[in-house]
């Protein structure tokens, strides 16, 4: 009855600066008539929405773009000039509050904040292996976000032994 398909992708440029594009395309199997609008017919998009993040190594952003090329209503598109608001946020810990902060509720467009909340993870998994250093002096940002990035567990010991158990409790805040 309906397909959402996502596609992330990200360039280095060659102003050392970075593009993290994001794509949100919806739709159904069958016509849907839209009231006011004409009916959608089966396979046509609901929804066709690009952003393109231009950000720096610190994955704070510089410049946005975005485009709605299929919405179901003629007024969808004034949401594009509320996204400019982004324009200095860091894909970083408080993205998702940045994007509630500055495109929330009747600030924004629902579609193009889902699609935003994605890019941060896009631009990580971009930036990530280029900016890394041989021999971090602090754990990298994802560590202690999920199971497999524990810092108890066994890949960080195995990869970043360093890091184990982090942070180190001193003798005197040690629970006994």
């Amino acid at each position: 009855m309906h397909t959402r398909s996502t596609v992330f992708r990200g360039f280095k440029r060659d102003d050392d600066l970075w593009d993290i594009e994001g794509e949100l395309l919806d739709t159904k199997a069958n016509a849907l008539p839209i009231p006011g609008e004409p009916t959608l017919v089966p396979g046509e998009p609901l929804h066709g929405m690009t952003i393109r993040v231009t950000i720096n190594d610190h994955f704070v952003i510089q410049a946005i773009a975005v485009t709605m090329d299929a919405t179901p209503h003629r007024e969808c598109p004034q949401a594009m000039a509320s996204m400019q608001s982004m324009v200095g946020c860091t894909m970083g810990r408080g993205w998702r509050q940045a994007i509630e902060r500055n495109l929330g509720g009747i600030c924004g467009c629902t579609h193009l904040r889902e699609l935003l909340f994605n890019m941060a993870t896009a631009a990580f998994q971009t930036l990530a292996h280029e900016l890394a250093e041989d021999t971090p002096q602090h754990p990298p940002p994802y560590f202690g976000t999920c199971t497999t990035w524990d810092f108890n567990g066994p890949v960080v010991t195995r990869l970043y032994p360093q890091f184990a158990g982090w942070p180190r409790q001193s003798k005197k805040n040690a629970i006994t």
